[in-house]
């Protein structure tokens, strides 16, 4: 439509040019040595009318081929971009790779550069064309410095997925040098390199920084800052002052949690702190019965045994069929050589639920109370149930 009112305003000036001229005289003249032209002065401005016309659709024409000739690039690119993300998604690699390989060629803006890239880059990942992987993103870092950030992460998801950690972390460093508020997505890139690394104190950082973000999923950062807290409580088992200021610094919900005082309490048991390990059992129990807790109740053993008989027959009130609970108190009972109370309490627990365990504790006490074939007897089947349980 715009062109067509154009049209009509030329041909109208043309027109109004034309009747004006007539009732125009003199005589115009053009020189370009060594040629001379003399026209009259109506028809040099109708042809000069003329001539602007003739030059102004030429222009258009060029224009509109140019036009053309950018759109279709456009429409090209995003053609084969879309193709080659929808193969992706449907698992066709050659495909992807081929198609978004033409989109990284054809694209002219950076966003579609990178993004093209870093398609090829992953579908030539699922290939294991390595050599062409790396070649799209550094294309693409060049090609498109604006979109750093997506290239490199992808990247960084490559290393991660050799479990070269080190590089993804150092590129990861690389980006964070740049300032600026992080992704979501290369957050959740270092926690994984810190994973791998075994940094476990930075995961919990990483950690607390992503549950603030709502683009996470929460219960994933919950569990794996629950797995991370009980492998640092692992990591510090070698030394006793680490691990009691770690310990010391976890909020008293955390420490309620079973798993997380299990790890401690053997932490403790394998630094022969026995006192510290069995405060943090009594101090769980009562809010979580888990039978790990309960067992390893008894497994270091010094001076506050008696106490310790005391603390697990009051629990024992409240949980009276705990197979778990009455094992624990025959071997406690065992070490403080209650003969009598240990046999019933480990008869107790296999009459509750058969277990290797109190077969064996059975079998220790029949040894040091010289009945020798019953102690065979518990000892054999003991072994039978964990084979039974091996097979």
């Amino acid at each position: 439509m715009k062109l067509i009112l154009w049209l009509l305003a030329l041909f109208a000036a043309a027109v109004a040019v034309t009747l004006a001229a007539k009732n125009t005289t003199g005589r115009a003249l053009i020189e370009m040595p060594p040629y001379q032209l003399e026209l009259p002065l109506d028809q040099f401005i109708i042809g000069a009318v003329v001539a602007f016309f003739i030059f102004y659709i030429l222009v258009r024409f060029i224009l509109g081929i140019f036009g053309f000739s950018q759109r279709h690039r456009h429409k090209k690119t995003d053609e084969m971009l879309l193709s080659g993300l929808k193969a992706y998604l449907e698992g066709d690699y050659v495909k992807s790779q081929r198609n978004t390989a033409v989109a990284l060629k054809l694209a002219e803006s950076s966003t579609a550069k990178a993004i093209s890239a870093v398609i090829a880059a992953r579908s030539a990942q699922m290939l294991d064309e390595v050599a062409a992987r790396d070649q799209y993103i550094n294309t693409a870092l060049t090609e498109a410095p604006d979109e750093k950030s997506l290239c490199l992460a992808a990247k960084t998801e490559f290393l991660l997925k050799n479990e070269n950690h080190q590089e993804a972390l150092n590129i990861l460093h690389s980006l964070y040098a740049e300032g600026g508020l992080q992704s979501t997505a290369v957050l959740q890139l270092e926690l994984e390199a810190q994973q791998q690394a075994g940094n476990w104190d930075a995961v919990l950082e990483l950690a607390g920084i992503l549950a603030k973000r709502q683009s996470v999923n929460k219960a994933l950062i919950k569990k794996i800052k629950h797995d991370a807290q009980i492998k640092n409580i692992k990591s510090k088992a070698t030394d006793l002052q680490s691990l009691n200021q770690y310990w010391q610094q976890i909020s008293p919900l955390d420490k309620m949690d079973s798993k997380l005082s299990a790890a401690a309490a053997r932490a403790y048991i394998s630094l022969g702190n026995c006192n510290m390990a069995n405060k943090i059992i009594e101090s769980s129990v009562p809010f979580s019965w888990d039978d790990e807790l309960i067992e390893l109740y008894s497994e270091c053993l010094d001076y506050h045994v008696s106490r310790q008989i005391e603390c697990a027959e009051v629990w024992l009130r409240s949980q009276p069929n705990n197979a778990h609970l009455l094992l624990t108190l025959g071997k406690l009972c065992t070490y403080c050589e209650l003969w009598g109370k240990a046999q019933n309490y480990l008869e107790a627990s296999l009459s509750v639920q058969p277990g290797q365990k109190a077969h064996f504790a059975l079998a220790q006490l029949n040894e040091k109370l010289g009945k020798h074939e019953l102690a065979m007897d518990h000892y054999n089947q003991g072994l039978q149930l964990t084979l039974k349980q091996l097979n």
